[in-house]
């Protein structure tokens, strides 16, 4: 099965930033995830332009942006300018959806949505067949570390069956207390992108953790 690996930067070490680049550049991880957050969507603050800048200099691996923030559109472009390969905004944060989508298209980016852990995946039927990812959140966002949400394995489920026969290849990423023991039961649900924050960055070996992760195989057991 080919799926991605994407470590998530905000579980870097932000001292050491381009030391922790370097070895996702040398892993066999697929992304960078970069969550941008601004205090209001979100009841925290992290990169802003300059640090997602940053890290496209030393990045040799796309950058996947997914924007936690109010008011997406107002940014689309300049985080496109600063090097962003896939833009996700959040369905609850956007008033004119299928424009947002169509304008980070044009910028030439992959164009996804997120859901909330409390959002239905029923809500993208009217945009499914526009965007090339669907971000479910297994945590709720602002925060790493969190407890990873059981509900996730059956919205997976229930938004590979929408899109199926109208978008067959639709990305469907996982972000939020991703680890070696769910990884095989998200990709048996239909995921295909894996984010993976502490759990890469706050292993002994980060290289051989993001190894493991691209070695999976999605597991039989039905949730």
């Amino acid at each position: 099965m080919n799926y991605l690996i994407a470590p998530s930067v905000l579980a870097a070490d932000f001292a050491n930033l381009q030391r922790d680049i370097e070895m996702v550049n040398s892993s066999e991880a697929d992304w960078f995830h970069v969550d941008i957050m601004d205090g209001v969507f979100v009841p925290n603050i992290s990169f802003g332009f300059p640090v997602v800048e940053a890290i496209r200099k030393h990045a040799k691996k796309p950058l996947d942006v997914h924007l936690m923030i109010t008011d997406p559109d107002r940014y689309i472009e300049a985080f496109a300018n600063a090097g962003a390969s896939v833009i996700t905004v959040h369905y609850e944060a956007c008033v004119h959806l299928h424009r947002t989508i169509d304008a980070i298209k044009k910028l030439g980016c992959k164009a996804g949505v997120a859901l909330n852990p409390h959002t239905p995946v029923s809500l993208l039927e009217d945009i499914v067949q526009d965007i090339d990812l669907a971000l479910i959140m297994s945590v709720n966002p602002g925060f790493g570390g969190q407890k990873f949400i059981q509900q996730t394995y059956r919205k997976i489920r229930a938004l590979r069956e929408l899109s199926a026969g109208i978008h067959d290849d639709l990305m469907i990423e996982v972000d939020g207390g991703v680890n070696i023991d769910n990884a095989p039961l998200l990709l048996e649900a239909g995921a295909n992108v894996l984010v993976a924050g502490n759990f890469v960055f706050s292993a002994q070996d980060p290289l051989s953790t993001v190894k493991q992760l691209k070695a999976i195989e999605p597991a039989r057991k039905l949730i």
